[in-house]
């Protein structure tokens, strides 16, 4: 995979959509940063996030590119790898920030980086996240994001662990180290609570932990109907594994963590097979606007996997960007700042986005369950 990106890399650099240091003086092109999670602890992140950004760098200056004034400009990603560490994604951001010829950043995909992202972001860098769904990301003006948030999320997962799965004790399991992980599990408990159900188990671990027994073993004493995983994709493979191995018999449910095929790949025992988890659009269900995006991704990167979540995302992100500067007509900061916060309705590959002065989108959520090694589309669940 890594090879394949330098590849892809490459390509963006020989068509033009691969700033790597501009002048600011580029008179035909407009400049963005990608601040992604190309490595660290997981590198599957930053290798959909270029995905999702160049096929719609493609399609963007294939139509003609950006409108402003009656002049049509390229569009051209600087990508940067932040690490997957939040204080390399501070970095990146303050080195987007010092480029006057950066109008504006995507990314970080995580709710970590995001945060540790925000204060630079908050000097005026206007900054679309894709993926994370912390809730005080965009509690300041410049920060906006392309998903649902945890509030949203954490509820669904709450009434569909109690109404659809019929459990009235949960655990959760959650990495502590992660501000999207421990967001999600606060919101989750108190939302599950409050429908009458108990969360008997309130289990934490850092970062690059392997051996889940210990929490485990607590957990399973406590006797849930139900487990919460909202942890990455590698991480909840193993997590369940362990857990069936030391006893546990109950059901499984995830965030939007778990929506890539790597999970049913890592899930040779299938240990998930029935579990449903949540997440932004479903492949079964696509949209005309999200079977044409699946078709180019096929036609790019082959037919045997449809593109995750985080490619749709980064692929909505970067239109969010150019409808922006459309509605700002103009480059300046302040200006496509003013232009995303213009914007009031987006249809995109992830679905419907409304936005009501604010940086978050109001938009659905999809819940997908795991039945023959496979994601199924289960249910819509739209915001109230």
């Amino acid at each position: 995979m890594q090879k394949l990106l330098a590849v892809l890399v490459c390509a963006l650099f020989a068509a033009g959509l691969y700033s790597g240091r501009v002048a600011a003086a580029d008179g035909d092109t407009i400049h963005f940063g990608l601040n992604y999670e190309l490595t660290g602890s997981n590198p599957i992140i930053g290798e959909s996030s270029i995905q999702g950004v160049s096929l719609a760098l493609e399609e963007i200056n294939a139509a003609g590119g950006v409108k402003i004034g009656g002049k049509q400009y390229k569009l051209a990603v600087k990508p940067l790898d932040n690490e997957f560490n939040p204080e390399s994604a501070a970095v990146v951001a303050q080195t987007f920030a010092d480029d006057s010829s950066i109008v504006a950043m995507i990314g970080p995909n995580d709710s970590a980086m995001c945060l540790g992202s925000q204060a630079i972001v908050e000097t005026g860098l206007p900054a679309i996240t894709p993926w994370a769904t912390q809730v005080d990301i965009t509690s300041g003006r410049y920060f906006f994001r392309a998903c649902f948030t945890d509030d949203f999320q954490g509820e669904i997962l709450a009434k569909y662990a109690y109404d659809y799965e019929k459990c009235a004790r949960a655990a959760v399991l959650y990495d502590m180290s992660n501000d999207y992980n421990v967001g999600v599990s606060k919101i989750f408990r108190a939302s599950f609570e409050k429908l009458g159900g108990k969360v008997v188990e309130y289990q934490s671990y850092n970062a690059n932990e392997k051996d889940f027994s210990a929490q485990l073993t607590k957990i399973i004493a406590a006797d849930p109907e139900i487990i919460l995983l909202p942890n990455f994709y590698a991480e909840v493979v193993d997590q369940a594994e362990q857990a069936r191995a030391l006893g546990y018999t109950g059901k499984f449910i995830g965030s939007d963590t778990w929506g890539d095929q790597l999970l049913l790949d890592l899930d040779k025992n299938r240990v998930f097979e029935g579990c449903v988890w949540c997440g932004h659009y479903a492949v079964d269900i696509a949209s005309d606007k999200a079977l044409a995006f699946i078709a180019a991704y096929h036609k790019k990167y082959g037919r045997d996997v449809f593109p995750n979540d985080i490619v749709a995302l980064n692929y909505d992100a970067v239109n969010l960007l150019k409808l922006g500067i459309e509605k700002a007509q103009s480059t300046a900061r302040d200006a496509i700042r003013d232009g995303l916060a213009s914007i009031d309705i987006y249809e995109g590959v992830t679905g419907t986005m409304r936005f009501h002065g604010s940086g978050d989108p109001t938009k659905s959520a999809v819940m997908i369950k795991i039945e023959d090694g496979q994601f199924k589309f289960l249910d819509v669940i739209n915001p109230q």
